[in-house]
């Protein structure tokens, strides 16, 4: 029975892999972050003003970006024709994003060649990121569940990372970093035998349709797969060239500096951080 079971999951992969060879498509995500913001007293703050900050941020972190793939590649970008500037509240607070990102992010994977080229704005300076890619050490799960039209497969990852919080005590702010342990969900389907996702999830045996990670949501809402137009992959060029360490510590290094100028900041990692502007 053992090797009934083996046969069929072996003939199943070598048909998914034998199909990615011609697959190429675009796919829509539509991203959310939970935001936990609190500020002391001495900030002048009242508790109105906080949430009212609070679901501004949110807001600010739902985007939609495009996944364009084929069987080997793929390019992450952001729909930057959805987003509208947005002006200071009636209370006359502003929330400005800062830090990484931008109109001209863009992340390039080749799963093929196990590398990627990430263009990246920081802080008013553009980037080029280009390094090995890693393949995530996923743990398949027997759970599936349905994302549209596509049967899709769960699957772990679990890391132990470096979290940042700022933080605001008399007026000055206080950077504080723990080691946590972060649990990322991913779901997939073997209907699109490609080994792409969203941002830099990737390496299922499946599109990744939804990755969960407690605090950041990236959920696809639309697929088309052989586009009659076909699709354009090119690999960013903009910025100075650096590895992945060397991004990292400049990442760092204008983290405090921003932090030393706004009393607060973001945290290591992400693709934003803000700037809060009270009366701008």
């Amino acid at each position: 029975m053992k090797n009934i079971i083996l046969a069929i999951l072996v003939t199943v992969f070598a048909f998914a892999k034998a199909n990615s060879q011609n697959i190429q498509g675009v796919a829509t995500y539509k991203t959310q972050r939970h935001v936990d913001f609190k500020m002391d007293s001495t900030s002048g703050m009242g508790d109105e003003m906080q949430k009212m900050l609070q679901e501004q941020l949110r807001k600010q972190f739902q985007k939609e970006f495009k996944l364009t793939f084929n069987s080997a590649e793929a390019i992450w970008k952001e729909d930057v024709s959805l987003d509208k500037p947005q002006g200071p509240s009636s209370s006359g607070v502003q929330i400005v994003m800062s830090g990484m990102g931008g109109d001209d992010y863009a992340l390039y994977q080749n799963v093929a060649e196990q590398k990627y080229t990430e263009q990246n704005d920081l802080m008013g300076k553009q980037f080029l990121v280009q390094d090995i890619l890693e393949k995530p050490e996923w743990k398949l799960e027997k759970e599936t569940k349905n994302i549209g039209q596509y049967t899709c497969y769960k699957a772990t990852l679990t890391e132990e990372i470096e979290e940042r919080s700022f933080s605001s005590i008399n007026g000055e702010g206080e950077e504080e970093v723990k080691k946590v342990t972060k649990v990322t969900t991913a779901w997939y389907t073997l209907d699109i035998p490609v080994q792409h996702g969203p941002e830099d999830f990737w390496g299922l045996p499946g599109l990744i349709l939804e990755v969960n990670d407690g605090k950041m949501a990236m959920m696809c809402t639309q697929v088309v797969i052989n586009p009659k137009d076909g699709i354009s992959i090119e690999i960013p060029t903009k910025g100075k060239k650096v590895n992945e360490k060397e991004f990292e510590k400049i990442s760092e290094e204008k983290s405090k500096e921003m932090m030393e100028r706004y009393n607060g900041g973001g945290r290591k990692g992400d693709h934003n951080s803000f700037e809060i502007r009270i009366g701008g």
